[in-house]
Order: C-alpha cells, then structure tokens, then sequence
C-alpha cells in the first residue's frame, strides 16, 4: 500500500511563499495521478490543484490559479506544491492525495496524506 507523506508546512506571513512536498512510498507512483486539497476546521474539504501522472497536465481551483503550482518528480516519488502570494484565508491543513484522473480532467482521490498545518499571519 502506498504512503504519502507531506512536509514544508509551517508559519509564514500574508505575502510570503512556501513549498510544500509530498513524499509517497513504492514503486507505481508514476501511475497515478496527484492532487492536493486543504480543509478549515467544520469545512469540507477544498480541491486545490492536480496533476496527472507525467505532469504534463495540470488543473487548479480559481481560488489558487496564478498563485499556486503543482508539479511532481517521478524519479524522486514526489509532489511539490508552490504556494505564493499567501493570504490569511489560504491557513488550513494541507493534504497530499493520489488519484485518478480521466480525460476531461477531473480528478478523484482515493488515498490522503496526514496532512500538514500552513498558517498564513496577516
């Protein structure tokens, strides 16, 4: 069973950048695809970005498009979230997630991380 395992959350100010990265175990991670999600205490759960399982396509929220990337390195088992122009609304635990993703670019996880705490102070 693959693990994943999130890591670079932590304090940073409203404007300030921070790059989030999501280590998964095994060998058939090149196979699936990534996505990462967030969720606030008595909220749902907010799909950030995804990307499939070259990296060659990636989908992301409104709410984080041109401020966040997504990008993976299949050698080194490994998802990557850049995150800049951090506002106070973007404090949220972070989650890693594979997935499956069909051809109009949805995208369905079925495995999280733990998650890691971003809090952004204004």
């Amino acid at each position: 069973q693959v693990q994943l395992v999130e890591s670079g959350g932590g304090l940073v100010q409203a404007g300030g950048s921070l790059t989030l990265s999501c280590a998964a175990s095994g060998r058939t991670f090149s196979r699936y695809a990534m996505g990462w999600f967030r969720q606030t205490p008595g909220k749902e759960r907010e799909f950030l970005a995804a990307i499939n399982w070259s990296g060659g396509s990636t989908y992301y929220a409104d709410s984080v498009k041109g401020r966040f990337t997504i990008s993976r390195d299949n050698a080194q088992n490994t998802v990557y979230l850049q995150m800049n122009s951090l506002k106070p609304e973007d404090t949220a635990v972070y989650y890693c997630n594979k997935g499956r993703m069909d051809s109009s670019g949805s995208y369905y996880p079925d495995y999280w991380g733990q998650g890691t705490q971003v809090t952004v102070s204004s």
